[in-house]
């Protein structure tokens, strides 16, 4: 396993990673790789929508009301003919095509910040 280089505390306090919830799911269907489009609610900051690469370990039906994280302060990217507005956190499994979300332990309000 490689790690990354060692980056400072100021490189952290750059990427601005919240709390959000799922509020619908739909198959992206002009992706190379399956994917979801998301639509999650960050709370004040709006709803932003997402593509991920999920459909592995995850059903559509049981996506919806999950909290998720997800840094929003990429810029949007465009993905076949949809922009994503987040890049949604999730950590990859051995074959690099599962991936399972990072959520809260707990529910937190949306819009809430990772510090």
């Amino acid at each position: 396993m490689i790690v990354k280089p060692e980056i400072s505390w100021e490189d952290f306090e750059k990427l601005d990673i919240r709390c959000g919830t799922i509020i619908s799911v739909s198959d992206f269907e002009k992706a190379r790789n399956p994917s979801y489009q998301l639509e999650i609610d960050f709370g004040d900051l709006g709803i932003r929508k997402s593509s991920a690469q999920i459909t592995n370990l995850y059903q559509k039906e049981d996506l919806v009301g999950q909290q998720i994280l997800a840094i929003v302060n990429f810029p949007k990217k465009q993905i076949a003919n949809f922009f994503s507005e987040c890049l949604v956190l999730g950590v990859y499994g051995e074959n690099k095509k599962d991936v399972t979300l990072l959520t809260p332990s707990l529910p937190a309000k949306n819009g809430m910040q990772v510090g």
